[in-house]
């Protein structure tokens, strides 16, 4: 039986990430790196040969050239890489705790030279604590003495098998401090889940806030672009505009609008995707409150969702205001269609009475030609008769008033048949 092409890659795409088996006590430091711009089209060899160059001052095995993860040891962490849209991850894993919760010397497993020469910008760091589960007492007395307390967020996960805890604020280190307390007998792989999760949460968390800067400096360009449309639609009223005039300044406010939505469209879209993993990476915690203090779930919805919120009112306030621009322009485009059309239709008349007036001094140049051609014919018959009259004793002047009917009869005659035929 013949195998489609791609049949072991899209089996083997379902077990590409799997999650780190972790023992208690343990640390984890995070890093997410990201270009500033067209992030989603870098060049995903400039990300590759930046983990080698750590892999390489630890004697660690490459990964395939076209691999999107990585996981393995080097010196004395666990390393686990992954490659996203817009982001690569680092995670080190390393046994037991510092002697200073949260030591920011934990970081150094990423060399600060390292670090110099990477290939995008940090976008988030995080460093982890697990340990095992205490008091609750004792819990929250550490996450009081670790935390800013209006903005912790602890809560029992997993069935109570852990409690998690941040406050998602940068310390003066630079980076974003969470705790993971875990009850005896929980397994190594669901610890790396719990830690994955939180990751994964952060991740997602801050690049949909991405969405959220770039909506926030888009409300005075839309604002402005907002009242020149106005102003244009106000004078599609005004008979005393000129329609055209009107219609080009329209066609350029449109164009603009079109431009700033293709410019924010994968922005926008790429928010509503990561705001829905974030949210659905807090939802399989499967959360309990802890200590009467807020979820995670609460701190997304007071702080995460109304960003989200303000990013989806400003995608639709632009579509509108491109659909608004896009009706004024079709109205507009057939007052003028209506105008030009009147304008041909006057045109016309005025051809129509020149070409009945050319056609009157036409019939009028033709009975002058009659009469012009009459006396010339009449003079040619007469000079050519005068012998036949003086040999008949006729007056020239008879003759010539005899013959004068008859030519004009046949001139008019012939310029009819000459007019008939053409």
């Amino acid at each position: 039986m013949e195998d489609h092409p791609l049949r072991y890659e899209l089996a083997n795409e379902m077990h590409a990430r799997p999650f780190p088996s972790l023992e208690v006590p343990c640390t984890a430091v995070f890093l997410a790196l990201k270009k500033p711009g067209n992030a989603a089209g870098r060049d995903r060899a400039e990300d590759m040969a930046h983990l080698c160059a750590l892999l390489d001052r630890h004697g660690a095995p490459h990964p395939q050239p076209d691999a999107t993860h990585y996981f393995g040891k080097i010196g004395r962490h666990w390393l686990k890489w992954e490659s996203h849209t817009e982001v690569v991850t680092y995670t080190a894993f390393s046994a037991g705790l510092s002697v200073r919760p949260f030591d920011p010397a934990d970081f150094e497993v990423f060399p600060g030279d390292w670090l110099n020469q990477a290939p995008g910008m940090r976008i988030t760091s995080a460093l982890i604590r697990v340990e095992p589960k205490t008091e609750e007492a004792e819990m929250s007395a550490q996450m009081a003495d670790w935390f800013v307390p209006e903005s912790l967020a602890a809560s029992r996960v997993l069935d109570d098998a852990a409690v998690m805890a941040g406050d998602f604020r940068i310390d003066p280190a630079g980076h974003l401090r969470f705790a993971v307390f875990v009850d005896k007998g929980v397994g190594q792989r669901r610890v790396g889940r719990i830690v994955q999760r939180l990751c994964e949460v952060e991740t997602y968390k801050t690049l949909s806030l991405l969405g959220f800067a770039r909506a926030r400096a888009l409300s005075p360009e839309l604002a402005g672009v907002g009242a020149r449309l106005s102003s244009l639609v106000e004078d599609m009223g005004e008979d005393d505009k000129p329609a055209d005039e009107t219609l080009k300044a329209l066609l350029g406010v449109s164009g603009e609008l079109e431009q700033i939505a293709a410019q924010t469209s994968f922005r926008f879209s790429a928010t509503a995707a990561y705001e829905r993993l974030a949210h659905e990476r807090v939802e399989v915690m499967r959360e309990a409150r802890f200590a009467g203090r807020q979820t995670f779930a609460e701190f997304m919805l007071r702080r995460f969702d109304p960003a989200m919120r303000t990013v989806k009112a400003t995608e639709a306030r632009l579509n509108a205001m491109v659909a608004r621009a896009t009706r004024a322009a079709d109205l507009l485009r057939t007052r003028v269609d209506v105008e030009r059309s009147a304008q041909n239709q006057a045109l016309l008349e005025s051809m129509d009475r020149r070409a009945d007036l050319q056609l009157r001094l036409q019939r009028t140049v033709e009975g002058l030609s009659v009469v012009a051609i009459s006396y010339y014919a009449i003079n040619l018959v007469t000079y050519g008769l005068f012998p036949l009259a003086k040999a008949m004793d006729v007056d020239k002047t008879m003759l010539t008033a005899a013959a004068t009917p008859v030519v004009v009869l046949i001139v008019w005659w012939v310029v009819r048949r000459i007019r008939k035929a053409h």
